[in-house]
């Protein structure tokens, strides 16, 4: 059977219009029987398919072929209810329930991750297909990388490995909002993030980096400071300052700004008064913050979106690649930015 024909199609090679052929093949009013009974002859005959009755078939092919889709975190990910993963959590598994498909989930431990050890729900065959979200250990990477079914990382990916992952844009919002600092008159702007800890702060830095570069700002080691306890650790430190401060710190998440904006209010240093301050997500610590902070809104609801949209394909067609896809932000102003042009012009 042909597939792809459109009702144009149809309407072409009879020589009507194309809402003549989808009253006809709707049975809507309107259409003589005569050209009814032609119309769907030649719709058959062409091999269309309505594009309900091609979601059923999609619909009944997932439910034999992938009832069950694994959702699998790293333990260090887990939070409370409402932070970024759970809500990334909970969009995944809504999209896979309105295709009728069963979501397992399971949170990775840190000794099973340390030892390479896979988890229940692949080991004991429950799951067709492993969505994993949240950055893994490289060594576990390799492990899983190796499972004969369907596999997709949401918010990291190992560029080591060919396995599709679905991103946020976290190098061009890390870009924009650096940007943002340059052009409110910001000359001397530091980085706030561990590096090596996620791809996404890798990506943030390097965004952070292109845009000092290219506006010719001064780059120094003691700008560029840890917020954690090191690769794959996102236990949070305590921020160690510089002795001398820059005018403004591009955070790799919201939860590290808050904590700058906190560390620096303990010190007497006013935010944005005195130094500015901005963030990444836009997630619910961002508008609580005093000052509310400026960042780039992560799209969670189309991160999920597509990744249940490629993992059906997968399921589908088990030699399906999506590779990489990358979901745009957009840059949220809020307060914690100070218009140092128009501040030094006052003085």
């Amino acid at each position: 059977m042909k597939t792809g024909v459109k009702m144009i199609d149809i309407a072409q090679k009879l020589g009507v219009s194309v809402v003549t052929v989808s009253n006809a093949l709707g049975g809507r009013d309107g259409v003589g029987e005569e050209m009814r009974k032609k119309i769907c002859d030649t719709a058959d005959e062409m091999g269309y398919i309505p594009s309900n009755t091609k979601n059923e078939r999609r619909k009944h092919i997932i439910q034999k072929l992938g009832k069950n889709v694994g959702i699998l975190t790293a333990e260090r990910f887990i939070g409370d209810r409402g932070t970024f993963y759970w809500e990334l959590t909970a969009n995944i598994s809504n999209n896979l329930s309105k295709l009728n498909i069963c979501t397992i989930y399971e949170c990775l431990k840190n000794e099973n991750e340390n030892t390479g050890n896979l988890p229940n729900m692949i080991s004991e065959n429950k799951v067709d297909g492993v969505i994993v979200i949240g950055q893994l250990h490289r060594n576990y990477i390799d492990v899983l990388s190796r499972i004969e079914i369907p596999l997709l990382f949401v918010d990291f990916y190992d560029s080591r490995y060919s396995v599709d992952s679905v991103n946020s844009d976290s190098y061009n919002g890390s870009y924009m909002l650096t940007d943002y600092l340059v052009k409110m008159g910001h000359k001397k702007i530091g980085f706030i993030g561990t590096l090596n800890t996620t791809s996404s702060i890798n990506d943030r830095y390097l965004g952070y980096l292109k845009c000092i570069i290219e506006n010719d700002l001064e780059q120094r080691r003691d700008w560029l400071i840890d917020d954690r306890g090191g690769e794959y650790s996102l236990l949070y430190n305590d921020i160690d300052f510089p002795s001398e401060m820059p005018t403004a710190f591009v955070c790799n998440c919201d939860e590290t700004a808050f904590r700058v904006i906190s560390a620096l209010r303990s010190k007497g240093v006013r935010v944005p008064e005195d130094i500015s301050v901005v963030g990444f997500d836009n997630y619910t610590v961002s508008n609580i913050c005093i000052p509310t902070i400026t960042t780039v809104e992560v799209d969670i609801k189309k991160m999920a979106d597509v990744s249940v949209e490629i993992m059906e394909k997968k399921l589908l067609d088990t030699d399906y690649s999506e590779g990489r896809r990358v979901i745009s932000g957009n840059l949220i102003i809020k307060n914690s930015v100070l218009d140092i042009r128009t501040h030094n012009q006052g003085e």
